[in-house]
Parts: structure tokens; sequence; C-alpha cells
């Protein structure tokens, strides 16, 4: 533990104690694997945080305050809690580059996390997503996209927008069609089908695999 970086992890928590909000110097803060429920706006007074891990507890929703954390830029980590949807706010952390909210239960992506245009990497796995809105194309610096374990038939046209995508995990969907506009990702090097028995393989799937990407199915 030092002045700038706090760990409370495993410490079966039910609440954040008041002390850590008074910390405004804080750059990294991990509240993983306890009992939280909830998060006090107390949060957003962090203003210095670079990462916060709130994975593994029992969250329902967070605080919009999360949004007044626009410095936050290494990692938000979210994952395996009780969470629907985000608040809109969050769309103003445009500087996060890793987002997980795996392992929750949303029906549709939340409409701020395509406001978060600085993402590299975004993991929505074991939720249950049964689309994808257009404006996922507007995450233009995106890396990795992992949606293992939804309920996907299709992807948007729209994915043709991420240009810089090395990786996209699909593994454990129903799917039954994929956009041709996959196939102009210049940066494309693995699509992983594994666990999705519903799909009839694009033409197109070939010329990737020419130019060296790995379509594992």
């Amino acid at each position: 533990m030092t002045d700038q970086h706090l760990s409370l992890r495993l410490q079966s928590l039910r609440e954040v104690p008041e002390t850590v909000w008074t910390r405004t110097g804080l750059e990294t803060l991990v509240l993983s694997e306890n009992e939280l429920s909830a998060v006090p706006d107390g949060v957003g007074r962090l203003q210095r945080l670079r990462m916060l891990d709130l994975g593994h507890n029992r969250l329902t929703t967070v605080p919009e305050a999360l949004g007044e954390l626009e410095g936050l830029s290494d990692f938000l980590y979210l994952h395996n809690n009780r969470l629907s949807d985000l608040p809109a706010s969050l769309a103003r952390l445009s500087r996060l580059r890793y987002l997980n909210i795996s392992e929750n239960t949303f029906d549709t992506l939340p409409a701020a996390v395509t406001g978060m245009t600085g993402l590299v990497e975004l993991r929505v796995t074991d939720n249950r997503l049964t689309a994808l809105p257009p404006s996922l194309g507007g995450l233009t610096r995106l890396r990795e996209l992992h949606l293992r374990n939804n309920r996907l038939t299709t992807l948007p046209d729209a994915i043709g927008g991420l240009q810089e995508l090395r990786q996209l995990d699909l593994r454990g969907n129903p799917l039954t069609h994929l956009p041709a506009a996959l196939a102009g990702l210049p940066r494309l090097e693995k699509i992983d089908l594994r666990w999705v028995s519903t799909l009839q393989v694009p033409t197109w799937f070939a010329d990737l695999e020419a130019r060296g990407c790995l379509i594992y199915r």
C-alpha cells in the first residue's frame, strides 16, 4: 500500500470505508472479491485514478459519479457482478483503454460503452447480448473484442469501422450470419468461432485466411 495505490481485495467488505474517498492522491484502487452491493458517490473524488477494480462483487448498479473519473485511463474492471446497465455518464471515460464487464446480466451493450472512444480492449463475455449497436463502429482504436458466451446471431455492418481490430472472440454464440465487412478489417489476426455450430461458413473466410488471419472453428 502506498499513497498512490490501495488494495482492499478479499476483505469481506460490505461497504467501502469512508476513509478511502479522502485519499485523493490514489492512482489505483482495488476493491475486488468482496461483498459490495453498492459504491457511493465518493468515488468521484478520486480524480487521479488510472485503474479501478470493482470485479467479483454483488453490484447491481454503479454510481453516475464514476463518470467524473475522466483521468481513468488504464483499466476499469466491473466483471462478475449483477449489472444490467451502466450510467450514461461513463461515456465521459474517453481515455479508458481497457474495460471488462464480463459475467454480468447485460441484455444490450450499454450506450456509455460506445462513448469510450479510447478503448483498446473490450471484454463483454458471459452476458445475454442478443445484438450489438451500430455505434460500436465508433470504437476506432479497439484491438480486441471479446464476446464469448452471449446470444448473438450476427454482428452489425458497422463493425467495419474497427480498423485496428486484431482479435475477435465469438465463441459460444448462436451465430447464423457474419457481415462481409469483417473481411475488410486490415489488421484482423484472429476470429475465434469455437463452440459455434449454427454458422454457415462465408466464402470470404478464405480471403481472410489467405492473408494470414487465423479462424478457429
